[in-house]
């Protein structure tokens, strides 16, 4: 059971990361973005600490990372800022670079790879791959999140629990295997790119699974090489990329050995780095600055974050959030809940947005078959994310009628706010009856403060440090996808309810 104290430091620091990055983005949107802008967030992490029964390694993990990464960043990029098509990409340097340091570090974990790596090439891996490929090239589970964190269907995540289950390696290393491609997110390459690339450039199937299979070794044996050859491919411009990388995996090394040496999991090793960084160049940065020039934008990523510290606080003070694992589900289901109490100011409705985007994936394929892996990952959290909102807010028996964890979620602060009261301000003021909607459609391409992402890193590492050897990630469970909602012959291809997990949980 963990102390009041402990839960008072996981609500204060998740707000102050999240309030840091609203501030800045707040005050800078519509300017030019320089990496130095991210420096209120990362002075909010820099105030973790390991409080009683935490491990400190863990926190030194987390907080070294983001402070390295800021400092790198700061010197390398050209003219200290970063187009917005190379930001997205900024969080996924760390894993490469913290598996080649484990690599060394436990030669078992680099053999126990290989022996994964060297499956793909055996037949009845290789049809699983090919059929995932397949399926995912021509739309088979419609919208999907190919790295979710979880192992839903058509994710690498998923993909990679079908391969481990069916091989004889440790526990211990399958576990850090499927925790380094989901929350670790090791490199940005997605499952599928190199298959559809290759159909599309008018090879053979067989040829394009050979392609497909080619890069899926080089993300686990030289992920460093293949980060670097990711970001040559696709164009990047803001900063050397090998550059980052030599410098991320000195700088890490004794952060990585240390917690390592205090019995921290593998598992956790490779992902408490990565999530944490993204602020840094990706929610700070001028993607953002340019999405948030709109004031209605502007004005619901303020008010889930002030709905988020008024209810979260009212939690604690009552004393309901009982443990660690609730101050998350609570932080997540009020930003769920207030994103969907927002949908429904416009008379829109959860299952009318899934329908939509569900409707609307399936007429993009047909336009862009050649479109990237990722394309709707972000659509995907944003309809799972309202769907969990929906089941707070909708009254019995759909949902809990506005109350989570025993406490009424209050929405004043939505209610009070003057842009968001106030669509006809912002449209043909008579006809102001979809301003809202509109803009959280603009936010379901780039939901990551409402979700939301920082919130869950700080969170999450939190939870790492009082469980080390527990892995965080992926979470074996059902998300109830949004999706399956409308499809349920999905549900049938999910590694939770199909793969060996079901009856003999890897972990």
């Amino acid at each position: 059971m963990v102390s009041p104290e402990v839960l008072k430091k996981m609500v204060n620091d998740l707000l102050a990361v999240q309030k840091a990055d609203i501030a800045v983005i707040k005050e800078k949107r519509g300017g030019v973005f320089k990496v130095a802008d991210a420096k209120p967030y990362v002075d909010a992490v820099k105030k973790m600490e390991a409080l009683e029964g935490m491990k400190k390694e863990v926190i030194d993990l987390h907080v070294k990372s983001v402070e390295l990464h800021f400092e790198i960043l700061n010197d390398i990029c050209v003219d200290n800022t970063i187009r917005p098509e190379d930001d997205p990409f900024v969080e996924h340097y760390q894993t490469p670079a913290i598996l080649e340091i484990l690599y060394d570090l436990d030669p078992a974990l680099r053999e126990s790879v290989e022996k994964f790596v060297n499956s793909f090439d055996v037949k009845d891996i290789k049809a699983i791959i090919g059929k995932e490929a397949i399926r995912r090239y021509t739309g088979f589970y419609g919208p999907t999140c190919v790295v979710d964190f979880a192992v839903s269907a058509g994710s690498t995540s998923g993909l990679f629990g079908f391969i481990l289950d069916r091989l004889d390696i440790p526990k211990k290393y399958k576990e850090t295997i499927l925790a380094a491609k989901s929350w670790g997110m090791n490199t940005s390459y997605g499952f599928g790119t190199a298959f559809t690339e290759a159909m599309e450039a008018g090879k053979t199937v067989e040829e394009a699974l050979a392609t497909e299979i080619e890069w899926l070794k080089k993300i686990w044996l030289t992920p460093v090489d293949a980060q670097v050859e990711l970001m040559k491919k696709l164009g990047h411009k803001s900063f050397d990329p090998a550059v980052y990388e030599k410098r991320y995996k000195e700088g890490i090394k004794p952060y990585v050995k240390a917690a390592l040496d205090a019995g921290v999991s593998e598992a956790n090793i490779v992902v408490v780095p990565a999530y944490c960084v993204g602020d840094v160049g990706h929610h700070i940065a001028q993607s953002m600055y340019n999405m948030a020039k709109d004031d209605v934008v502007m004005a619901i990523l303020e008010a889930v974050t002030c709905t988020l510290e008024k209810n979260i606080t009212k939690a604690l003070e009552e004393g309901k959030l009982k443990n660690e694992y609730a101050v998350l589900s609570f932080a997540g289901g009020t930003t769920a809940a207030a994103t969907t109490f927002i949908l429904g100011l416009d008379g829109f409705t959860v299952p009318m947005v899934v329908d939509l985007l569900t409707k609307r994936f399936f007429n993009y394929v047909q336009k862009y078959p050649g479109r990237g892996q990722a394309a709707e990952l972000h659509n995907v959290d944003f309809m799972d994310m309202l769907v969990r909102g929906e089941k707070i807010i909708a009254p019995p028996p759909i949902g809990k009628g506005g109350i989570l964890k025993g406490v009424k979620l209050d929405f004043s602060p939505i209610l009070e706010n003057e842009v968001i009261m106030n669509p006809q301000r912002y449209t043909y003021p008579g006809c102001a009856i979809t301003v809202r909607f509109s803009a959280l459609m603009r936010l379901a391409d780039f939901p990551c403060l409402l979700t939301s992402e920082p919130v869950t890193a700080t969170v999450n590492t939190y939870i790492v440090a009082l469980h080390p050897d527990v892995p965080v990630s992926p979470p074996l469970i059902c998300k109830d996808c949004a999706v399956a909602r409308l499809m349920s012959g999905r549900r049938f291809h999910c590694y939770y309810r199909v793969g060996v997990a079901k009856e003999k949980p890897l972990y």
